[in-house]
């Protein structure tokens, strides 16, 4: 058994497409009609959908998981960053931890957790 994907939910589909496009360069690779595959196995789900498979609310900034992505020049990610979307709800700015690695934690359109730092 392998894993094959990872899904988040998003209120607005394009706007967090083209969000992952801008940042981390994902591109679509299938789009289900309110499901959408983007590379690195990132899968986008509109939220109506889970709700109805839940039956639940859905609960943002929930702090359970996080997507995690790596970056050699992070000053410059952060600038990208900054410049692309300067409403962004930081975690935490970019700092080091006490074996060397720099990170930064913000989250998406959807207050779905993303942490970006520098390969180990």
């Amino acid at each position: 058994m392998k894993l094959k994907n990872v899904l988040i939910v998003v209120k607005d589909i394009e706007k967090s497409k083209q969000f992952y496009h801008d940042l981390f360069g994902l591109e679509m690779v299938l789009d289900n009609d309110g499901n959408m595959i983007l590379t690195e196995g990132l899968v986008l789900q509109d939220e109506t959908i889970w709700k109805s498979f839940l039956g639940k609310d859905i609960i943002p900034e929930n702090n359970s998981c996080e997507l995690y992505f790596e970056e050699s020049n992070l000053d410059a990610f952060v600038e990208k960053l900054e410049r692309l979307y300067p409403q962004i709800q930081y975690v935490n700015k970019m700092m080091t931890h006490s074996w060397g690695q720099k990170v930064i934690r913000f989250y998406d359109l959807d207050g779905n957790l993303i942490e970006v730092g520098t390969p180990m």
